[in-house]
């Protein structure tokens, strides 16, 4: 109860308060992150020192996960937050006056299997497999993710449930962070992940047997990744800087789609603490599983549809308006001043 109470306080505040990060006439946000390749423009940004040219400063903040960033958000604490679609409709549910300005990437998860379950695949449809896999092995196949409100754990469910059509029972779904993810899937502790790049690329370049059986497109069609959202106040008492960034987020999602080699090297230096090569950045970036975007207006329905499902599935716990939490009219002024080209 009194972490309820804590957290009721938390949410009370947010809504009463202005933002606490940023000061008057200053054009700093502060901007939470998770070093994820969904949010890569925001790593090519700062990476190419276009924030700089632009005048603004941004104080970055990593995360290692999306309610850490809802409760940071919820405090005051930051401006402006790159992360999931599923955070960001939690952090609304919640009270947290936050607005989705832009789309990052969609369709961006696959399911990647390995060993035995792979080979389940040939030949099989998805239940086909699940169901020849379990009779094979006398057992359901493990199936690691993010935990449950995740854009990855979304998904998962709903490709098995509305897609393939079998009970989420049918597997053995395993919930951890990102790392625990690639680890678990290499060590073979589990059967396969419903993840996102760059494990996808890396998995399959440390193992040519493994094999992503079902992509985004399959899973849940235009699907919603990763968004820009910033807070109320921030927008209304700094509509210039946030104008400015939604155009940087514009400009870089080009280069993301039109010169993924010359985006590389920033997007190197936040994802992986380096541990990962630049041509592995490269794969993951041309990856048919990167499909940036910067249009909030391409993502809503699927918002729409995911919400629904979580809501349905006990993942969201309260109902979320999809309406109040976008808002498209920045991205909109931002591509009418750079023109058709910017799209």
């Amino acid at each position: 109860m009194r972490r309820l109470l804590c957290l009721f306080c938390t949410l009370v505040l947010s809504v009463t308060l202005p933002s606490l990060a940023l000061a008057e006439n200053d054009d700093t946000l502060k901007v939470g992150y998770m070093p994820i390749l969904p949010v890569a423009q925001l790593f090519v940004m700062k990476g190419a020192g276009w924030t700089d040219e632009a005048g603004l400063n941004l104080e970055l903040t990593r995360f290692s996960s999306g309610p850490a960033m809802v409760q940071a958000l919820a405090s005051g604490k930051l401006d402006v937050v790159n992360f999931g679609i599923g955070p960001a409709m939690v952090a609304r549910a919640n009270g947290v006056p936050i607005k989705v300005l832009a789309a990052s990437i969609e369709e961006q998860i696959g399911l990647i299997a390995r060993g035995e379950f792979a080979e389940a695949f040939d030949g099989n449809d998805p239940a086909a497999a699940i169901a020849r896999f379990t009779e094979e092995y006398g057992r359901k196949p493990k199936i690691a993710t993010f935990p449950a409100g995740s854009v990855p754990y979304t998904v998962l469910r709903y490709w098995l449930q509305e897609q393939v059509g079998v009970s989420p029972d049918a597997v053995d779904i395993v919930t951890m962070g990102a790392d625990r993810v690639q680890q678990s899937l290499l060590a073979g502790a589990v059967d396969a992940a419903s993840t996102l790049e760059p494990i996808l690329s890396v998995v399959q370049q440390r193992d040519p047997d493994a094999k992503v059986v079902a992509r985004g497109s399959d899973m849940l069609p235009h699907q919603p990744g990763a968004v820009l959202a910033v807070r109320e106040s921030v927008m209304k008492d700094h509509p210039e800087a946030i104008r400015k960034l939604v155009a940087l987020h514009v400009r870089a999602t080009r280069m993301l789609e039109e010169r993924p080699d010359e985006a590389a090297p920033y997007v190197r230096e936040f994802v992986g603490k380096r541990l990962i090569s630049e041509d592995t950045v490269k794969a993951a970036l041309t990856s048919p599983s990167s499909n940036y975007l910067a249009d909030p207006h391409a993502i809503v329905d699927a918002t729409r549809t995911m919400a629904d499902f979580q809501q349905r599935i006990g993942s969201l716990k309260k109902p979320v308006d999809i309406d109040a939490l976008f808002d498209t009219s920045v991205y909109d002024a931002v591509i009418q001043e750079l023109g058709a080209e910017a799209r």
